[in-house]
C-alpha cells in the first residue's frame, strides 16, 4: 500500500493481492471518512466501520438501502452464473456525474463543518 496524505485527505494505492484495496479502505474507514465505491460488499463493510459514502452515480448507500443492494447483487450472481457477455451498468452519463458532484459536495461540507466543531 502506498498513501498520499493531506489535510483532509488520503490517496492510497494498492498493488498486491486481489481485494487489497477494499481491505484497506473497509480497515480504515470510520465516521470521518468519505468512501466512494459502486461495490455493494465493500459499502456494506463501509457501512458498519461507520464512514459515509456514495456510490459512483452520487447515490448513497445506507443502512435502509445495502440490504435490497445486497439482495439485487445475490439475485443477479446467481442469474449470471455460467452466462458470458451478460453486459454491465449503464455507461456513466453527465446526469450521474452531475449528481455524484452536488452529493460528494454535500458530504465533504458536512464533515469539514464537524470536524471544525470538533478542534
Amino acid at each position: 500500500m502506498l498513501g498520499r496524505r493531506g489535510p483532509s485527505r488520503e490517496a492510497v494505492m494498492a498493488w498486491v493481492g486481489f481485494g487489497t484495496a477494499d481491505d484497506w479502505t473497509a480497515n480504515h474507514a470510520d465516521a470521518r471518512s468519505v468512501v466512494v465505491t459502486g461495490d455493494t460488499l465493500l459499502a456494506e463493510r463501509r457501512l458498519k466501520a461507520g464512514a459515509r459514502g456514495r456510490k459512483h452515480d452520487g447515490r448513497e448507500f445506507d443502512a435502509v438501502s445495502i440490504g435490497a443492494a445486497l439482495a439485487t447483487r445475490a439475485i443477479m450472481e446467481d442469474r449470471c452464473a455460467g452466462m458470458d457477455g451478460m453486459g454491465g451498468p449503464p455507461p456513466f452519463g453527465k446526469a450521474d456525474r452531475s449528481r455524484f458532484l452536488r452529493a460528494l459536495d454535500r458530504v465533504m461540507t458536512l464533515l469539514t463543518r464537524w470536524r471544525h466543531l470538533l478542534n
